[in-house]
């Protein structure tokens, strides 16, 4: 069962990454195609992640119920419906349809991230479930590497011959279908140990007054607003800096979630010979010197210097979340989760903020809120490190 489990686990982190990652396309293709702003344009990271803060507890709540496999079905389902719900905003060429598509497709992401992080961490022994969760991560990178290469093949490269939205319409049906698939499957899977002895009687409440996961909370914040960020405006940054077109460019985007993917499957090991806060406090301090640099450089080394950027956070979010829920009672896990799942919302203020401020200063300069958040993560390990 365990095998089972865990492998169920990482093709949902492999199509959680997938989804997530195309975001990073979307951004510039509607920008491109609907002429916006880079504040209008960071509208689908905010539509996208603000389902997060919106639908984690309530989903938190049904998973309670129905458990981790049925809860990850519904999520499947939920998703896919979201990919479909594109075809008539194409064929109505309306933005808002976009973004409200992006919000039910989100929200499906977000039950499947509500229950698989708890339950990573629930499957095996307490002490590596940092690294185990890294692994799983590193195939939610694994998505995210290949998605830019996917869309800049079948999106990206429709800004070519068409000014219409009708370039989303093919990959996002196809990715219905494949999660409609996984749906099907998964719910014929016996994995009804999968679920969690322990019942969790405890109030909203006691679990948010717990001081670890409310760091935590914070932690994903940051983490997650300042990924995103740089994700969502690289294509443009890129095209910015050195004139490279959206397609090229978006190959560049595929090595910054690539780096991600290097770096977990390296944390795998790094988090288990040193301490899980130490090696995020240098994670988070080295994606600070890089933004810096790049901010106060150009051309292809500015590029190149962001782009390490991601190889900067790939253990970051499998660690927060387990120093989140490590001082938890047993069974609060389902809960815990469900609160730093909502903390993600941080993808949707922080992209938002910077393109606002983009707008207003040029966005070469507009990567300081991403610095800022990664200061608090390197502050939040130094934490941990003296809590010991």
């Amino acid at each position: 069962m365990y095998k089972k489990a865990l492998t169920s686990l990482i093709i949902l982190f492999f199509m959680m990454g997938f989804i997530t990652c195309l975001n990073d396309i979307l951004v510039p293709y509607l920008k491109a195609v609907f002429d916006l702003s880079y504040s209008q344009a960071a509208l689908v990271q905010f539509c996208f992640f603000a389902a997060y803060g919106l639908t984690s507890i309530p989903f938190s709540n049904l998973i309670e119920k129905v458990g981790y496999q049925t809860g990850m079905v519904i999520g499947f389902s939920l998703a896919a419906l979201g990919c479909l719900l594109f075809y008539p905003a194409v064929a109505l060429h309306a933005y808002p349809l976009f973004l409200g598509a992006l919000f039910v497709l989100a929200s499906g992401i977000v039950l499947l991230q509500v229950a698989a992080n708890p339950c990573v961490s629930v499957i095996g022994p307490k002490e590596t479930a940092s690294s185990r969760l890294t692994m799983a991560q590193a195939f939610n990178s694994l998505g995210t590497f290949i998605a830019p290469f996917f869309g800049a093949y079948f999106i990206l490269s429709a800004l070519a011959h068409s000014s219409h939205a009708e370039g989303v319409v093919y990959p996002y049906l196809f990715i219905a279908g494949v999660l409609v698939a996984i749906a099907l499957v998964l719910s014929r899977l016996n994995l009804a140990g999968m679920d969690s002895a322990e019942k969790d009687e405890s109030l909203w409440r006691e679990v948010l007054a717990d001081r670890g996961l409310m760091l935590g909370m914070v932690g994903i914040f940051c983490y997650v607003g300042a990924e995103v960020a740089i994700g969502s405006f690289l294509v443009n940054y890129i095209k910015e800096l050195t004139q490279m077109p959206e397609a090229e460019a978006a190959s560049l985007i595929a090595l910054y979630w690539g780096g991600a993917m290097l770096g977990r499957f390296i944390g795998i090991f790094t988090l288990k010979a040193f301490a899980p806060a130490k090696v995020l406090s240098v994670h988070a301090i080295l994606a600070i010197i890089l933004i810096i640099y790049s901010m106060n450089t150009a051309g292809m080394l500015a590029v190149v210097s962001m782009v390490l950027v991601g190889l900067c956070n790939s253990i970051m979010f499998p660690t927060i979340f387990t120093l989140g829920i490590k001082s938890l009672k047993p069974g609060q896990e389902k809960k815990g989760s469900g609160l730093l799942a909502t903390a993600i919302l941080g993808g949707a203020v922080v992209p938002l903020l910077t393109g606002l401020l983009a707008d207003r200063i040029g966005l070469h300069h507009a990567f300081v809120l991403p610095v800022l958040c990664y200061g608090y993560i390197a502050w939040l390990g130094v934490n941990h490190l003296k809590a010991r």
